[in-house]
Order: structure tokens, then sequence, then C-alpha cells
């Protein structure tokens, strides 16, 4: 289990988007609607303050929350 600034689940959206996979793909993957997938983006920016979905990678790396 994942522990830190975000949830399991955000995590794991997070983890695919460095991937460089799209949010299609992720909703697939996950099996959980596109809008999920932009809900649980939108959360985990709104945490870390950022705009941007490359903002809030780059944040979660400095962090230590995410590595590539």
């Amino acid at each position: 289990m994942f522990k830190g600034i975000l949830t399991n689940r955000e995590h794991e959206v997070f983890a695919l988007l460095i991937e460089n996979k799209t949010t299609k793909e992720i909703a697939s993957i996950l099996n959980i609607s596109e809008k999920t997938v932009r809900n649980h983006i939108s959360n985990a920016m709104q945490k870390l303050g950022v705009k941007g979905r490359a903002s809030a990678v780059i944040e979660l790396i400095r962090l230590g929350e995410l590595s590539i």
C-alpha cells in the first residue's frame, strides 16, 4: 500500500501518466471512467498546489512520491 500525499488510486493514475499513457488509456487500464481519471488528477493537483499535470509530476518526483 502506498503512503504519502496521494491516495492509492491517484498514485496509480500518476504512475501511468509518467509512462505517457493518455486519459483514455489510464481509464481502460484501471477500469474507471475518463472523468474519474481527470478527477483523480485534479484532486492531486489541488493537494500539491500546482496547475497542470506536468507540474504535478515534477512536484511528486521532487517530493519522492514518484520515481521515473
